[in-house]
């Protein structure tokens, strides 16, 4: 079998993640630049490989204040560690439109396993006649496995922050040929 590469389409893919704050809401961020390429054989996403990076002076959370603490060394040290990287280790079908993506995730210099979601949408043609895949990707991470540790208590009880990140990503690809 031939194999087939995917490359992401950045302009109509968000790689997102949301944290809780304060015990009473979600704080929602992303990052700006990012990377996935997808190797399969012909069509098939079932045991695709997948890499991914993003720049992790690309952190967006729509306040620059909170962005500039989030690079420092309280939490991801950019300046140490630039990038955060994904490679997949399995790829599993389950169900018609569904896949179990186990895979591992480099940040902040630690390699951990992760397990994620994801729902396929689909392969359609675009009007310029290339060929699209669209995927939601869901997930948890504990941010402490990674050296992700600042946090404070509150006063009433609890912490500013959950330990508990949500990875929420939509990703679009297009078949290389």
């Amino acid at each position: 079998m031939a194999t087939t590469k995917w490359t992401l389409d950045p302009t109509h893919s968000t790689l997102g993640f949301k944290i809780r704050h304060l015990m009473i809401t979600n704080v929602s961020g992303s990052f700006k630049t990012f990377s996935v390429n997808v190797d399969t054989e012909e069509a098939d996403f079932n045991n695709a490989e997948i890499t991914a990076e993003a720049d992790m002076a690309s952190i967006f959370t729509n306040n620059e204040q909170r962005d500039a603490h989030l690079r420092n060394s309280d939490f991801f040290e950019i300046d140490a560690h630039p990038k955060l990287t994904f490679r997949s280790t399995a790829v599993e079908k389950n169900g018609s439109d569904a896949f179990a993506l186990n895979g591992e995730l480099t940040m902040k210099g630690v390699t951990k396993p992760v397990a994620l979601q994801v729902a396929f949408n689909g392969i359609t043609k675009d009007p310029w006649g290339n060929e699209r895949a669209g995927f939601e990707i869901k997930g948890k991470i504990n941010r402490s496995d990674w050296g992700i540790n600042f946090n404070s208590a509150l006063e009433a009880g609890g912490m500013v922050l959950g330990e508990e990140v949500k990875i929420e990503s939509e990703i679009e690809l297009i078949k290389q040929v």
